[in-house]
């Protein structure tokens, strides 16, 4: 190739770029979209929840003593596994994954887990775990601890929120004592 015909083809590049470069900058000049300082959409939650039916499981809860007498452990363990086994370890003095080791968390503090970074809706839970409260966190995390982190929607049924927590009460080498059935 000749030196005529290489300066033809570094020219076309160069005039390629240069009309590509021009063209952006007169794009630019042409159309200047406005930088929104808010929200463009602004959505009342207020009217929202105020409108909301109120949901179905407002209706006070039957104790969970009545469905811990015949609570079945095994299944139990089998639901925490597919359930909750994502982001909770059982095993004792095992690790912390998402949420915190429930190892022993049955009879303990709400916050039992030391070294856990727990919200400061469940750090402000005093007492201990018992049964009623872990019906009640598991039925709806949320309800029962606004402002919690758990992203957990609970587990609707009476029988394997007794199960879950006869899995959880095996899990420590004092168990609580059950609560006599009604």
């Amino acid at each position: 190739m000749d030196d005529l015909a290489l300066n033809k083809v570094l020219a076309a590049i160069l005039t390629a770029g240069l009309a590509f470069m021009l063209t952006g900058l007169i794009g630019d000049a042409l159309v200047r979209p406005a930088r929104l300082t808010e929200s463009a959409i602004k959505i009342d939650t207020s009217a929202v929840a105020a409108a909301a039916p109120a949901p179905k499981d407002a209706a006070p809860q039957e104790p969970i003593a009545k469905f811990l007498a015949t609570a079945d452990a095994s299944a139990g363990e089998a639901t925490a596994k597919k359930v909750c086994a994502t982001c909770h370890t059982f095993t004792q003095g095992g690790p912390a994954g998402v949420g915190p080791n429930l190892y022993g968390v049955v009879g303990g503090p709400h916050a039992h887990m030391q070294g856990f970074n727990y919200s400061d809706a469940l750090k402000s839970k005093t007492g201990p775990w018992n049964y009623d409260e872990l019906n009640e966190w598991l039925t709806k995390p949320a309800a029962y601890a606004p402002g919690t982190r758990m992203a957990f929607a609970g587990i609707s049924s009476e029988k394997q929120r007794a199960d879950v927590i006869a899995y959880l009460r095996s899990l420590s080498p004092n168990p609580l004592p059950l609560p006599p059935a009604p």
